[in-house]
């Protein structure tokens, strides 16, 4: 007898933290929460990292997902932008771990290749086929429905992550 198991899915940003959680039961997905988390761009590095990692505690405090799947960030042209959205991602992994989840990782084009079938493609068509796997999502902004995508992806994935994960520790 399976169990469900509720996914957090985290597109990192030091601006916006977009987050998903969805719950699956074999094959099925149900939707159940996203949303942004939102640092102050008036503040010191500092504290923008306190408010996303306190905004995210909270999500996850009050959702309580089993799993979290967080997509990888490339390098960008700018490198203090990459360092400082390094950092971002920093917290937005570091909350799940300290809550006991399995954190997993994507590219975004495999992200991408889960929702969509192919690994480029634009945000309209993610957000279509969003409504299409799971008909009650709601989201609000690119960000909420970036990590729903995510969370989706490692649904598809989570076993063969899972795997990777035990040979690296093993």
């Amino acid at each position: 007898m399976q169990n469900t198991i509720r996914i957090i899915g985290i597109d990192p940003g030091l601006r916006r933290t977009g987050w998903g959680i969805i719950d699956t039961l074999g094959n099925s997905l149900r939707f159940v929460a996203s949303g942004t988390v939102t640092s102050d761009g008036d503040m010191d590095l500092a504290s923008r990292l306190c408010q996303l990692h306190d905004g995210l505690a909270d999500v996850v405090h009050s959702y309580k997902p089993d799993e979290a799947a967080v997509e990888q960030t490339f390098v960008n042209k700018d490198a203090v932008a990459t360092l400082k959205l390094g950092q971002a991602r920093g917290v937005v992994m570091l909350v799940p771990a300290r809550a006991g989840l399995p954190v997993s990782e994507y590219a975004p084009n495999a992200v991408k290749k889960a929702v969509i079938g192919v690994g480029h493609g634009e945000k309209q068509q993610i957000h279509m086929m969003l409504k299409i796997l799971m008909p009650k999502v709601e989201f609000k902004g690119n960000d909420a429905a970036d990590a729903l995508a995510i969370a989706v992806c490692h649904a598809h994935n989570r076993g063969a992550s899972r795997l990777r994960q035990a040979a690296l520790a093993g």
